[in-house]
């Protein structure tokens, strides 16, 4: 079979790509390749911040409803807990991540964009969570993942109603970062990220642990778990080289270490 998404990596940054034309529809297929590709984005040293992109067309207009439609309650069971942990592969990326938008993000495409860090979304984007026109509701992370980023009326307005968010109206309230055109898309996504690459990787990926993390602790859990991240950062390199460049007066040279 030939690869539907691939990892690219240019720069220090690494740009998962998808790639089944012509709206990039989520079957079994692309879940495990995403997983593959998140894990690899992980693991590689040369990989110090990540972007989600679909193409000039369509970012991903949603699951493979033909293929879903022949599954019953026990195929599904089965394939929701793998659809699930693939796309929180993406979303435990330990680095900086950022959807590059165009065309459709609907269903599993709107929760693909929400497992990254920050959406950059084309003017003319479309962004939703249509399953319960199909009398189903999102099941890669949309219900979870809406409300956190929402709060739970706005994400039970948009999965409820299974309405489609224009760029404007998805930059109103929160649900993407930057609107910008659509052939600035990929570039602007790419900017976003690049002052994070020869930025202090055990930090950054600290901080952002620290912030998804403690979403799931009381205030009190969450403290604790900011304070041992903090403190372990201090048996770093990057931390030595910090403190000496602020006391030197002079630019940082990150290592990622």
């Amino acid at each position: 079979m030939s690869r539907l998404v691939r990892l690219e990596v240019d720069g220090g940054i690494g740009t998962i790509r998808l790639d089944r034309p012509p709206m990039n529809a989520l079957n079994i297929q692309v879940q495990e390749e995403l997983r593959a590709a998140a894990h690899e984005a992980t693991t590689r040293e040369d990989v110090r911040a990540v972007v989600i992109y679909g193409g000039e067309k369509v970012f991903a207009a949603g699951a493979d409803i033909k293929e879903m439609a022949g599954m019953g309650y026990a195929a599904m069971a089965a394939r929701a807990v793998a659809l699930s942990g693939a796309f929180d592969a993406v979303a435990r990326i330990p680095k900086p991540v950022v959807a590059a938008i165009t065309g459709w993000a609907l269903g599993g495409g709107c929760e693909l964009a929400l497992t990254a860090d920050w959406r950059v979304a084309a003017e003319d984007a479309t962004l939703g969570q249509p399953e319960i026109t199909l009398g189903i509701i999102p099941g890669a992370g949309g219900t979870q993942r809406l409300a956190r980023l929402l709060g739970p009326a706005r994400a039970k307005d948009l999965v409820m109603s299974g309405r489609r968010v224009p760029a404007p109206e998805a930059l109103a309230m929160g649900l993407v970062d930057r609107v910008v055109p659509r052939d600035e898309v990929y570039r602007a996504a790419l900017e976003l990220v690049r002052p994070y690459v020869n930025g202090p990787a055990q930090a950054l990926r600290a901080a952002k642990q620290a912030i998804d993390g403690g979403l799931d602790m009381d205030l009190a859990s969450g403290l604790a778990w900011e304070s041992q991240l903090f403190a372990a950062l201090f048996a770093t390199e990057d931390k030595a080289e910090g403190m000496a460049a602020f006391v030197e007066k002079r630019a940082p040279k990150f290592e990622g270490r």
